[in-house]
């Protein structure tokens, strides 16, 4: 028969009815209808016939099956892969338990071509002979954003971070430069006109009374938990709109200003609840550890009071942390998954859960990152804004937390706006890939991200996808 397109290559098997092992000259270019297939046995041909040798009627043997697979279905074989024609030796068996014979540059244990140490050099996975060229190795993951689809080391998450900052930075920028702003506008005129910190005074003066000190430690108390709470609001809003900017920037989308506060609006005011109530916890758990230190100092034992107290603030604070970081992912499954608070923690639990210590390392060295960012910006300013105060930075030193002028409220007001215009995505961002990174992990989020950034190609449905694996 015919050589099917796709199925053998030209020549590698026999046609029109020769056995495999029948010899003899070419056959004539004008012998009529040489396309007759050769599984229909005919006559004997005459011996005397001109050219060709005398053959006995065909009879049963090696036949084509009829059952073809369709044109272009399979790739055309060459070389030594090719499969074996009717009469050629067939390829050898598959190797049985212990794997046999490797292949040649396979991935065997170790040596050059193996899958041991060497990763993708030689006797690594896309080294010469290894998984890549014997046996096709994985495709490399789809990367339509700034992270590639599937699980993520500690260098890509903080690199994915810093990427959506570089690639989108007009809107990253633009909402971190105007949050930063608006909150560090209304801080500056709260400290300027409306809180009074005159008391505060009497903390650097050796002489005052105890009600002084206590007043003075009040005021000042009153004084940052104001300022906190503003720059907190200023913070929920701007991770609320990065987390936003952030998902999108992982399939390759932009987003604005206007986009992103539309599709974050329904969630800031869940979102500050959600704050609130992880600030209400930690506050709940230093008070439960500190006082039982107190109450022992309020009875008259002074000493193990303050042993017990630093105890318990010890205790209180490992508690704590622990549970900031068992809820840390909270805040992108919020906003990302259009959950309440409680749902939300419960999301986070569960994602966290067996990865405690790889989330605590991640945050930690983010949060490292960050404020060494922000003070190499903030602290130049703060000297110079005691610079331009009236006495100088000497003067400004031994002046105390009392004496801060308007001049140094706004100089120092825009270092703090520049630190957070840089910090704001950097720690939004790492929340938001280690939440991607932990679904991928645990829920197959890459398929769906991909199907959402319109690979092609990729997931169950890809060529060659195995159902199930």
């Amino acid at each position: 028969m015919n050589d099917t397109p796709g199925w053998a290559s030209p020549g590698s098997a026999p046609s029109d009815g020769q056995k495999p092992d029948a010899s003899g000259p070419a056959e004539p270019a004008d012998r009529p209808n040489p396309a007759e297939p050769a599984d229909r046995p005919g006559p004997a041909q005459p011996a005397d016939q001109p050219g060709r040798p005398a053959q006995a009627p065909q009879g049963p043997g090696p036949q084509w099956s009829k059952d073809q697979p369709p044109p272009a279905q399979w790739s055309a074989p060459s070389g030594p892969g090719a499969p074996a024609g009717p009469g050629q030796a067939p390829p050898p068996p598959p190797p049985g338990p212990g794997w046999g014979t490797q292949p040649p540059g396979g991935y065997g244990p170790g040596g050059p071509g193996g899958y041991g140490p060497g990763g993708a050099g030689p006797g690594g996975y896309g080294g010469p002979g290894g998984w890549g060229s014997a046996w096709g190795g994985p495709p490399p993951a789809a990367k339509p954003g700034v992270i590639p689809l599937r699980p993520l080391g500690v260098g890509e998450i903080l690199d994915g971070a810093v990427s959506t900052m570089r690639t989108y930075w007009r809107t990253v920028l633009g909402i971190s430069l105007t949050v930063a702003i608006i909150t560090e506008i209304i801080v500056v005129l709260f400290q300027g006109l409306v809180l009074d910190d005159s008391s505060t005074d009497a903390l650097n003066d050796p002489s005052a009374t105890l009600s002084e000190l206590s007043r003075a430690m009040g005021d000042a108390m009153l004084n940052s938990t104001v300022v906190f709470v503003i720059s907190l609001v200023g913070t929920v809003i701007a991770t609320a709109l990065l987390t936003t900017v952030t998902s999108r920037a992982v399939l390759g989308k932009s987003v604005t200003i206007g986009e992103a506060w539309r599709d974050a609006r329904p969630q800031v005011v869940k979102l500050f609840g959600l704050i609130c109530l992880l600030l209400l916890i930690t506050a709940g758990i230093v008070t439960v550890g500190t006082l039982p230190g107190i109450l022992v100092s309020v009875a008259g034992s002074t000493g193990a009071g303050v042993a017990l107290t630093v105890l318990g603030i010890i205790g209180a604070g490992i508690v704590a942390l622990w549970l900031m970081i068992r809820f840390s992912l909270a805040s992108p499954a919020l906003m990302l998954e259009k959950q309440g608070i409680k749902k939300a923690m419960s999301r986070s639990t569960k994602l966290v859960r067996g990865t405690w210590w790889r989330i605590f390392g991640i945050q930690l060295l983010a949060t490292i990152i960050a404020n060494v960012v922000a003070s190499i910006i903030v602290i130049p300013f703060t000297f110079l804004a005691g610079a331009l105060s009236g006495d100088g930075i000497t003067g400004w030193l031994n002046s105390g937390v009392g004496s801060l002028g308007w001049t140094f409220l706004i100089v120092s007001g825009i270092g703090s706006v520049i630190g957070s215009m840089i910090t704001f995505p950097i720690t939004a961002g790492v929340t938001v890939l280690l939440y991607i990174d932990q679904r991928i992990r645990r829920e197959a989020l890459d398929l769906e991200l991909a199907r959402a950034a319109g690979v092609q190609g990729y997931g169950p449905n890809a060529p060659g996808a195995t159902p199930g694996s």
